[in-house]
């Protein structure tokens, strides 16, 4: 896996690579609003993650999911909180957001 020193930098990266889509992190799915799609958790994979933490302060925190899914044939970039600030999940998608590689 390819390290990147920020957040910009991975999102280039990834772009490079064919992650284009702009997700959205909902309560159940994950949503890509240019494609007018809802993907459910048995339906995308997590391809990569990558974590970056604020330099002087830690509500900086953040999370990129590379993802993909072959049902809608997308590839696309989730990023999100971690920690205290993170959004409330179901347990489907707490199980499915953790990288198993």
């Amino acid at each position: 896996m390819k390290s990147y020193d920020t957040l910009s930098q991975a999102i280039t990266g990834l772009q490079k690579e064919g992650y284009t889509e702009d997700l959205n992190l909902q309560k159940n799915h994950i949503e890509c609003k240019s494609l007018e799609y809802q993907i459910l958790p048995n339906e995308f994979e997590v391809d990569l993650i990558y974590r970056f933490e604020g330099d002087s302060n830690p509500d900086d925190s953040s999370i990129l999911f590379a993802i993909s899914s072959k049902k809608y044939k997308i590839k696309g970039i989730l990023i999100d909180a971690y920690g205290l600030y993170s959004d409330p999940l179901n347990a489907e998608m707490i199980n499915k957001l953790k990288y198993k590689p």
